[in-house]
């Protein structure tokens, strides 16, 4: 009886020992998988941080790609402006993962000799769809957009090309960008053609405000120097091929040249950084004439 007694208590004290293990193991935060840092040694963040008047109140980090010769010459680069900066460089920072814009652009550069400035606003998180959207989505909002491309060419461009060596004429100076992105940067490109000559337009949200950003182009795209580089994948949804297109056709309709206008179909495309990624070489390429 006393060595059943003697089981009986020392099973109660272990039972009463894990179930306090139990209770410390879940009053611990989840573990959380640190991302590495992929970003190249040519890239870095502006000291200087923007807060974009009657925009919102972030603080807006500003990433800075510099080609790899860029200390040791006198040359002069073309810029390309993007949004989105926490996806293009750095898989630590990417939503999904990063586009590899700088082991792109290096290569480029071993290459070609072509080297490129690229300077990347980030995004503001929960305000992304204010900052890209040029009009009011009736369902999601948004319609901030013209505030953000303002400010991409009234604040940020003169203050990069008075801090670095950069060609400044529209046709040295690109904007590109993804899915809202890749929105803002066509209707920045067509409200500021003295400004941003080339328009990279990947995965075009067009379908966000199609009315009003048709009616848009037809005032704005009889441009003669401005070139636009189209991308959209045939699995990202089923308006986005069709929506794409019939913006190429509305600009060469309106007199905008054929010649400067590139409309990529990718059969397999998704709606994803993998495949902004894959494709970034070649709009780069298709842009300026490499």
């Amino acid at each position: 009886m006393k060595i059943t007694n003697i089981l009986m208590f020392s099973f109660l004290i272990l039972m009463i020992s894990c179930k306090k293990k139990i209770e410390k193991q879940e009053d611990l935060p989840p573990k959380t998988e640190q991302k590495v840092s992929t970003k190249s040694a040519n890239v870095s963040i502006l000291k200087k941080e923007f807060v974009i008047e009657n925009l919102n109140d972030i603080s807006h980090k500003v990433w800075l790609y510099l080609p790899p010769n860029y200390e040791n010459s006198d040359e002069k680069y073309p810029v390309i402006y993007m949004h989105d900066a926490q996806n293009l460089f750095d898989d630590a920072t990417s939503f999904v993962g990063e586009w590899d814009v700088d082991g792109t652009l290096n290569a480029l550069y071993e290459k070609t000799g072509k080297g490129f400035i690229v300077v990347a606003v980030e995004n503001g998180g929960e305000k992304r769809i204010e900052e890209y959207t040029p009009y009011k989505n009736e369902k999601y909002g948004g319609g901030k957009g013209d505030i953000y491309i303002d400010f991409l060419a009234n604040e940020l461009k003169p203050y990069i090309d008075k801090n670095y060596k950069t060609l400044t004429t529209p046709e040295n100076t690109a904007l590109i960008g993804s899915s809202l992105g890749g929105l803002i940067s066509f209707y920045g490109g067509l409200k500021y053609p003295e400004v941003f000559g080339k328009i990279g337009a990947l995965s075009t949200s067009f379908w966000f405000s199609s009315d009003k950003i048709n009616d848009f182009a037809r005032e704005n795209g009889n441009q003669q120097n401005t070139k636009i580089y189209f991308l959209v994948g045939e699995k990202e949804g089923d308006s986005m091929v069709p929506d794409t297109e019939n913006m190429a056709k509305l600009l060469v309709d309106l007199g905008f040249p054929a010649e400067n206008i590139k409309t990529k179909i990718v059969a397999e495309g998704k709606h994803t950084e993998s495949f902004w990624k894959t494709e970034f070489l070649e709009v780069i390429k298709f842009l300026y004439n490499i």
